[in-house]
């Protein structure tokens, strides 16, 4: 594929916006679900009573809900990131500039926000019943739940990372989301309620008013897709900045070595002290 590269410094507001709108309904749509299924007197608790199995089909809906979104136009416009720890991630798998990580951050907030506050007029006293689908520690604290968001968002960060650096499997990367999550969501739930994704938490913590621990979920995510990046990134492929549609690339935006990006950099070093100077990655 050719493409023409775009200067870093060149805002791409299309793809903002896209990313404002996807990130809005990923927690709206993903939230109606963990409401229905997980809310107080919920149909959907007596014909899933397990709640192992109600976690597990609620994370392959939340999941699915991702696919859809970045298999939609949306995906093709921005990449359907939808996660801030995604798209820096990216950047530091040299595949997405700085500039265009910070505004997809922004937008990705603001459309979370937006969501957030939607959730108390439509799902009502229902939806308070299960804080909205706000994440939250459990009775074990919050450093447990550090933990639990750092695996789980390593697991799914360098998940979509490998899926997107290899040309045989990138055309897969959406039907990797929604059995991973659900896997992710049946595990670690009970830890932390399984967010990976700092504007997902951040949506229902406004209804929900549990701003004073969204800290967890800026931390644990961002840890976990940074060690992801650092795990994954190989200075001998090509990590494509989006979720699907990636041969369409007209700016060169989303294409980038790993060679030089902040994540190689980073395991070059770890190899000097390690004292493996001559190691490839």
């Amino acid at each position: 594929m050719e493409v023409i590269a775009s200067r870093p410094s060149t805002l791409h507001w299309r793809a903002y916006a896209a990313e404002f709108i996807g990130t809005a309904l990923l927690v709206f749509l993903g939230l109606a679900v963990v409401i229905y299924d997980f809310g107080h007197g919920s149909p959907a608790a007596v014909l899933l009573p397990d709640p192992f199995v109600r976690r597990l089909a609620t994370g392959f809906l939340f999941g699915s809900v991702g696919a859809l979104l970045a298999l939609s136009p949306i995906g093709r416009i921005s990449g359907a990131h939808l996660d801030p720890v995604l798209s820096w991630a990216f950047w530091a798998a040299g595949s997405l500039s700085p500039l265009d990580a910070a505004c997809y951050t922004i937008a990705q907030f603001a459309g979370a926000a937006l969501a957030g506050l939607a959730l108390k007029p439509v799902w009502g006293a229902f939806g308070r019943t299960v804080l909205y689908g706000a994440t939250v520690p459990s009775a074990a604290g919050p450093w447990l739940a550090v933990v639990g968001e750092v695996l789980a968002s390593f697991a799914l960060v360098g998940g979509i990372l490998w899926f997107v650096g290899h040309g045989r499997l990138r055309a897969f990367t959406p039907a990797l989301m929604p059995p991973l999550v659900a896997f992710l969501v049946a595990l670690e739930a009970p830890w932390s309620g399984t967010s990976m994704n700092p504007a997902r938490s951040l949506g229902p913590a406004l209804p929900a008013h549990t701003l004073g621990v969204l800290w967890v979920y800026l931390l644990g995510p961002a840890i976990g897709a940074g060690l992801a990046a650092v795990a994954v990134a190989r200075s001998d492929r090509i990590h494509v900045a989006k979720l699907a549609h990636h041969a369409h690339d007209p700016l060169g935006r989303f294409h980038g070595a790993a060679a030089g990006s902040p994540a190689a950099r980073l395991r070059r070093r770890a190899a000097l002290v390690l004292g493996r100077p001559g190691a490839r990655r």
